[in-house]
């Protein structure tokens, strides 16, 4: 090790040291995480007078948008909707710069977010928590982490992200390539020179969109590793006008309001004309061909993940949804010029939004660039990485740099990655070895204290991330305020209502088109993980009437039980 290296080394022990110090092994509630859910998690309880502490294994707030930090990495979401609505200053203090923010200004946001709401001396960063266990006698969760912090906490919530645990390709002879590897998930702070480098990239999912058109405009040589074609959607990036930003302004309230009743998708549509939102929910046979090909047409100019909503049958009548995607297919075939890559880049054998919508800038133009290449993997898989390149039908492709954009363990990964152990002495991984089980994607059985954000059995990914988050987190809130009132020490849920709250997430699937889907949304992307739908289908609105009925009847399904006191809960949640 450099000496230099050596004496960073040495001082960030120390540091770790006297932090440790500092930080009390006894608190009320320790949140996992400091990304949307975490921080507002944590401001939340503190405002409420709990004594809570964050743990986080990166070295800022931010979560995913910390790490994922690659060339074009940008929020598919509006960023006006993609932002905090709990605080008043917030709002009134930032003002985005773009459509749809880059990575920069993102993580930008949550640490203003952090500071202005006096959140960093409650976060322990660079701190990876390894494990957490449930004391049945004390109803207490202790928490290891990597530095050697212990935590004892009354309650754990898990605020790790739906998208945060990446997933490595098994490729032959990926140690002894000689050349660098990265993965979108885990990008490096520095910048990376591409001037004169051979690159191959792997994956053409949202990160992999992203990252090619502006890692084409640098490299000498782009090949793009393509297995499965997704379908991609402009964005229509631009810079945030003043008129655009005023109605946000005026607005927002209503905005906000109408995205909770679902009437806005919140992806794209915040600015979008009201008559050609409305398409969402109008059956496709209420409109000509013309008309459709018109909507389809207007929502493609207007840019965002709209295409996926532009009627609301498309998720469930298979030959809307093929018209929506024979429209794209049309539109590669037009923008591409080499008849034989817009082939290859053209969706087929599965339908349009079962594997997420993908949103760029300049995607498919980006092959018409002479440096730009595709290796159809399907046909003809890498064989294996030699110190020099990739060998593919029997030839070397010579390589200096290999991106790895090969996706996420998404929504159960960052909970089964750690040793996260109930009650009964079983782990998370045990526990969720045929599939996830939860209860309103917020509890699960034989795990007492313990809630999870963003977490499977929630709309999480299907949803406005930062929506969904903070209801979760108000939900959260009002229970454990309800229960320190009581004198309550412990929350648990039945096998009975986790039961009926899966079961009613599966039965949601299977009327539309994901049913038949190989994506990560159920889990297809990871070898030897159990195939289940990992959301909540039904909407946010939706979600937010049950958990309402829930919390109005004095949180119905959550057994709650105090220090020496019998069980005080609603009746069953499966019994309306």
């Amino acid at each position: 090790m450099p000496p230099t290296a050596y004496l960073i080394y040495i001082m960030s022990i120390q540091y770790t040291a006297e932090s440790d110090a500092m930080i009390p092994n006894d608190v009320d509630v320790v949140v996992v995480g400091a990304g949307f859910g975490g921080l507002h998690m944590l401001y939340s309880l503190r405002k409420r007078g709990f004594d809570a502490i964050a743990i986080e294994a990166a070295s800022d707030v931010g979560g995913a948008w910390y790490w994922n930090r690659y060339p074009g990495a940008r929020c598919d979401v509006e960023s006006v909707a993609y932002s905090f609505s709990f605080s008043p200053e917030l709002d009134a203090e930032w003002q985005w710069s773009e459509r749809y923010a880059a990575q920069p200004e993102i993580q930008a946001y949550l640490r203003f977010t952090s500071e202005r709401l006096e959140l960093r001396d409650h976060i322990r960063f660079d701190t990876h928590v390894d494990s957490a266990r449930f004391d049945k006698e004390s109803a207490t969760w202790t928490v290891a982490c990597d530095t050697g912090l212990i935590l004892h906490a009354r309650f754990c919530i898990m605020a790790t992200g739906p998208i945060s645990v990446p997933i490595l390709p098994d490729i032959a002879g990926i140690d002894g390539f000689e050349g660098e590897i990265f993965h979108t998930a885990r990008w490096p702070q520095h910048s990376i020179d591409f001037a004169g480098k051979r690159v191959g990239i792997i994956g053409t999912g949202s990160s992999g969109t992203q990252a090619i058109p502006e890692i084409a405009k640098r490299a000498e040589h782009l090949t793009v590793f393509l297995r499965t074609p997704n379908f991609t959607v402009p964005a229509r990036n631009e810079p945030m006008s003043k008129e655009r930003l005023n109605e946000w302004i005026s607005n927002r309230s209503n905005i906000r309001a109408a995205m909770w009743r679902g009437e806005i998708a919140g992806a794209g549509d915040v600015h979008m004309p009201e008559e050609l939102r409305l398409t969402r929910i109008t059956a496709a046979r209420e409109f000509t061909p013309e008309q459709r090909l018109d909507v389809l047409n207007r929502r493609w100019d207007f840019g965002g993940a709209v295409l996926q909503g532009s009627f609301q049958d498309v998720m469930t009548d298979e030959a809307v949804n093929e018209e929506v995607a024979e429209f794209v297919r049309a539109k590669i075939r037009a923008i591409v010029k080499d008849p034989v890559k817009a082939d290859k880049l053209s969706p087929k054998g599965y339908a349009l939004g079962t594997k997420r919508l993908c949103v760029g800038t300049d995607y498919y133009e980006t092959y018409n660039r002479d440096n730009v290449g595709i290796v159809d993997v399907r046909a003809t898989p890498i064989e294996r990485l030699t110190a020099q390149g990739a060998i593919v039908d029997g030839e070397e492709r010579p390589l200096d740099i290999l991106i790895l954009a090969t996706g996420f363990d998404a929504l159960t990964g960052a909970l089964t990655d750690l040793e996260l152990t109930g009650e009964g002495g079983e782990s998370i991984r045990q526990v969720w070895e045929n599939g996830p089980h939860t209860y309103l994607g917020m509890a699960l059985t034989g795990f007492p204290n313990l809630f999870l954000i963003g977490g499977p059995g929630s709309p999480s990914v299907f949803s406005n991330v930062v929506m969904t988050n903070e209801y979760q987190v108000d939900f959260i809130t009002d229970l454990l305020v309800s229960m320190r009132a009581n004198g309550e020490t412990r929350v648990s849920v039945s096998l009975t209502d986790q039961d009926a709250w899966t079961d009613k997430v599966n039965d949601l699937v299977k009327s539309t088109l994901m049913a038949k889907a190989d994506s990560w949304y159920v889990g297809a992307n990871v070898p030897g993980k159990p195939r289940a739908i990992l959301a909540f289908m039904g909407g946010v609105s939706a979600y937010r009437a049950i958990c309402d009925e829930v919390r109005t009847n004095g949180f119905r399904g959550f057994r709650r039980e105090g220090a020496d006191s019998a069980a005080c809960s609603g009746e069953s949640a499966t019994a309306s």
